[in-house]
């Protein structure tokens, strides 16, 4: 169920759209923060307040790879994996993270508290390699500065 208050905040940002496909993102993105990922039943709440089919809001949602259809953990991982952060050694970073937190690519810590995903740019080539916990980036990041920003995280939750 939808808190009144986060109705108006949709219906308000619907409103200031030029259409109400415009902003489906972030009537997504606050589905997904108020359920922790975008339900089927946020699918459904999605399409109602934006006037579009239960599929087109799924073909929206599997477009964006930030907008998760199913759980995730409180903080989600993104470890960038183009090419400019492959060649910087993103790879090592991800199989570092993975390692240390004893989870595959794509799993959830079994505390609940991490998810790890790769993708494909963060917008931060300069700095790579890249990752990014929730809205933080993180450049430069080396192996060793992963058991740092880890412990950072948990200490915030």
């Amino acid at each position: 169920m939808i808190p009144t208050e986060l109705k108006r905040e949709l219906q308000n940002r619907i409103a200031a759209a030029v259409t109400p496909r415009e902003a489906a993102v972030d009537v997504m993105k606050e589905l997904q923060a108020h359920y922790g990922w975008l339900t089927d039943e946020a699918v459904g709440e999605a399409a109602g307040f934006l006037g579009l089919s239960t599929v087109q809001v799924e073909e929206l949602a599997t477009f964006y790879e930030m907008i998760y259809r199913r759980p995730v953990g409180r903080h989600v991982i993104h470890v960038c994996d183009s090419i400019s952060c492959w060649a910087m050694g993103g790879e090592s970073l991800l199989e570092k993270i993975g390692g240390t937190l004893g989870i595959e690519t794509g799993g959830i810590t079994a505390d609940g508290l991490f998810t790890l995903l790769p993708c494909c740019c963060l917008g931060n080539c300069g700095q790579a390699p890249t990752l990014m916990i929730g809205e933080t980036i993180y450049g430069k990041v080396t192996v060793e500065r992963v058991a740092e920003i880890l412990e950072q995280k948990r200490r915030d939750s």
